[in-house]
């Protein structure tokens, strides 16, 4: 069976998950510990109140957080109210989504990928180019459950870095970086078949990807594997 969107949203967190939680009526408040928005923004579940929002903001505050939802399906409402206070739209993303079996037909060339964990230095190195730091390591390292890092070579060198990990029968694909003198040469694709074969041996079904929309190149890279939209998430941010 294909995961719904909720699933999707469930798989998200678990394979990148907060440093921890604490949940205020119908709100959800993230600490993420430096880690980005995906793991710092509040979540609502159910009915929410202006008055609900309001205690999440002075919660937010009072940790030193700027006040921060993520928005998903459904939460039209909720995004209305949130507009209607000041908050600004930030970062919509698309979750993109593919069976494995669809991806293993392929073997990447001899030694140009690997799935290691722990992740070797080389690829925090190449991770903290392209601005994924200790604190998105830390998230890595919190994941509970099959997890792996990724590690791509080129022409001999070191080219790319990414971090998969399962839940529910979903691999999903995190902090993947190829480096810029590499980027056009498949790299890309080739990190996300190791991937697939990594999570085909793990007994996953389906590999999924989160990328901000405004990354054109990702989000084409995954059109043209096969992959499919399948749905997406916003957040808003008041200052």
């Amino acid at each position: 069976m294909t995961p719904d969107i909720h699933t999707l949203y469930s798989a998200t967190e678990a394979t990148w998950p907060p440093a921890a939680t604490e949940v205020i009526g119908p709100v959800t408040i993230r600490d993420g510990a430096g880690g980005g928005k995906r793991v710092s923004a509040a979540t609502v579940t159910g009915a929410v109140t202006l008055e609900d929002i309001d205690r999440a903001e002075a919660v937010m505050r009072a940790r030193g957080q700027t006040p921060l939802f993520q928005l998903r399906a459904g939460q039209g409402a909720l995004d209305a109210m949130l507009a209607a206070r000041g908050y600004e739209v930030v970062d919509p993303v698309t979750l993109h989504l593919a069976q494995v079996a669809a991806l293993t037909g392929e073997m990447p060339p001899r030694v140009s990928t690997f799935a290691v964990w722990e992740p070797l230095e080389i690829m925090r190195e190449i991770w903290a180019e392209g601005g994924i730091g200790a604190a998105r390591v830390a998230v890595m390292a919190r994941v509970k459950g099959p997890k792996t890092g990724l590690l791509g070579r080129l022409r001999d060198q070191p080219a790319a870095a990414g971090f998969a990990a399962i839940h529910d029968g979903i691999a999903m694909v995190h902090a993947l970086e190829v480096r810029a003198g590499h980027r056009r040469a498949g790299m890309g694709r080739l990190m996300m078949v190791q991937a697939a074969l990594w999570a085909e041996a793990q007994g996953a079904r389906h590999l999924a990807a989160i990328c901000t929309q405004e990354n054109a190149g990702a989000n084409a890279l995954y059109a043209a594997m096969g992959f499919r939209i399948a749905g997406t998430y916003h957040y808003r941010q008041k200052e």
